[in-house]
């Protein structure tokens, strides 16, 4: 199922993702200003925007699964970038990249195993990979919120969940498996408090479980699931660097 996503409201209350970034991004200090740099699961094309500036005499290249996502990165980078709509699961590149870049998306994948495989195909040999998502023990406080609601309103959401939350061990197993030569993978807690916590949740948490709703009962689950989250909403980050 593809879930819609609300593509204006997610960018204008995704100051924490983008602070996320800020960190993944810092990790490609040195990088090649010609170099050719892939961004997977690019949202509204913020982050993108930033690697630009990085390698201002290369080429950026940047995916969303979201049509919703890809119409707002494509008004925000215009021909500065190449934004194309696709399932990272389906990813197959012309030509390998110098470097991937991912933040805050890849716990939206459901098949890690052929993610990073998918991912280290895309990479020339030596080529790099900064990447950043959820990662073990993310939003825990959350998803019983989530469930509790659920139980209550959405019995056939009860015990679903959209995501993987990997840790790092099983994550660095895959990628080896996967023909990374070096991999580092570690966990950061980083608790949130978002500047409009009802966006932030609807736009940010939501979108998958929504999707799955019929349109009237969206905003009484959204509302509920809004009114019993407590600050500071417990994020985990899985950080991931590798060389091909």
């Amino acid at each position: 199922m593809s879930t819609p996503w609300d593509a204006r409201t997610y960018d204008e209350s995704s100051r924490p993702q983008q602070v996320w970034a800020s960190a993944v991004l810092a990790r490609l200090d040195g990088i090649a200003p010609d170099a050719t740099v892939l961004d997977v699961g690019c949202g509204t094309g913020r982050v993108t925007e930033e690697l630009l500036r990085l390698v201002p005499e290369g080429r950026v290249l940047a995916l969303d699964a979201s049509a919703e996502m890809v119409e707002l990165a494509r008004q925000r980078l215009g021909d500065r970038a190449e934004v194309w709509r696709q399932d990272v699961l389906e990813l197959a590149l012309d030509e390998p990249v110098d470097a991937i870049v991912s933040t805050a998306a890849l716990h939206w994948v459901p098949d890690h195993v052929l993610l990073w495989r998918r991912l280290a195909a895309a990479l020339r040999p030596a080529g790099v990979l900064e990447a950043q998502c959820g990662g073990a023990g993310n939003i825990d406080r959350v998803r019983v919120v989530i469930e509790a609601v659920a139980e209550e309103l959405a019995p056939e959401l009860a015990g679903w969940s959209p995501w993987v939350f990997a840790a790092p061990d099983e994550t660095e197993r895959r990628l080896r498996d996967a023909g990374f030569a070096e991999s580092r993978c570690w966990l950061e807690e980083r608790a949130t408090e978002p500047d409009d916590v009802s966006a932030f949740v609807r736009t940010s948490i939501l979108p998958a479980h929504l999707a799955r709703l019929a349109p009237e009962r969206r905003e009484p689950f959204a509302a509920a699931v809004v009114a019993r989250v407590r600050l500071p909403l417990d994020y985990v980050r899985l950080n991931v660097s590798a060389r091909r």
